[in-house]
């Protein structure tokens, strides 16, 4: 199913316009070099207009926020909008600050966000008004568990259809809906979680993919999410004793880079419900 929407990015190299935080900006690029894309980093607003008119997706992660940031991340995302580019928002920390909060909900009331990917915390932040955000991470108290799946399928499914964006929540189980279907990933390993990044680079990657796939997006959400995933197994089985956090991040990139249709076919674990 989703090999032709990795052999798209290859073949069409889409370029991505990236406003994101400056603790993960380096990785970002590299993942989306990595899986076939071409990367634009730009915050200034009186660049961004112009950056994102020659690109062909926009990124938008307020996980570092300031005046300048939020500023432009709106004017990019009118013009993106008007432009008819795909917009993916990862709203990283939604419900841990006022700002954080308040910066999403005024996006997403403003610009027609293709994908809103975040964790499970934040985007019930965003949809209820109440959640056990810890930071920028998930609480445990939220996670999607096999036991409360049917429901949080509900959820996703209803958010999607109340925001009329895909919604994507990453976890130990991950989810990818839009109003009819939800994608359930199975891929991925935990220690994904003690890198710091790890979702901002998914969140880059998946917007190469919808770039590069406006066939069908929901489904290069979802083909994103298995790779990444699947890149993070790959990646894990080629550690060495006395490797950590840092050669793993480095692993899951080149997992990424050396990714083909026929290993993302055979390795992508899902169901759709």
């Amino acid at each position: 199913m989703f090999e032709e929407c990795l052999n798209h990015v290859r073949e069409r190299s889409p370029l991505v316009h990236n406003i994101t935080n400056y603790v993960t900006v380096n990785d970002v690029a590299n993942i989306i070099l990595a899986c076939g894309g071409s990367p634009i980093m730009s915050d200034e607003p009186e660049d961004v207009e112009d950056i994102t008119s020659v690109c062909g997706g926009l990124n938008i992660n307020i996980g570092t926020l300031n005046k300048r940031s939020i500023e432009a991340m709106h004017l990019a995302g009118k013009k993106a909008a008007e432009l008819g580019h795909p917009i993916l928002l990862d709203p990283v920390g939604a419900g841990a600050s006022r700002l954080r909060t308040q910066t999403a909900v005024s996006l997403m009331e403003e610009i027609p966000f293709t994908v809103i990917r975040g964790n499970v915390s934040e985007l019930k932040a965003l949809a209820q008004g109440s959640t056990t955000t810890r930071g920028v991470d998930a609480d445990a108290a939220d996670a999607v568990t096999e036991n409360n799946l049917d429901a949080m399928v509900r959820f996703v499914k209803d958010y999607a259809a109340r925001t009329g964006s895909i919604i994507v929540i990453t976890g130990a189980i991950d989810l990818a809906a839009d109003a009819d279907r939800c994608f359930v990933i199975r891929n991925g390993r935990p220690e994904m979680g003690a890198i710091t990044g790890t979702g901002c680079q998914l969140s880059g990657l998946m917007t190469a993919y919808l770039t590069a796939n406006p066939e069908d997006h929901l489904q290069a959400a979802a083909a994103a999410v298995c790779l990444m995933g699947l890149a993070g197994q790959i990646g894990f089985s080629h550690m060495q004793e006395g490797d950590g956090n840092s050669t793993y991040r480095n692993r899951i990139i080149d997992a990424v880079y050396n990714m083909d249709a026929k290993t993302l076919a055979e390795g992508a674990l899902f169901e759709i419900k």
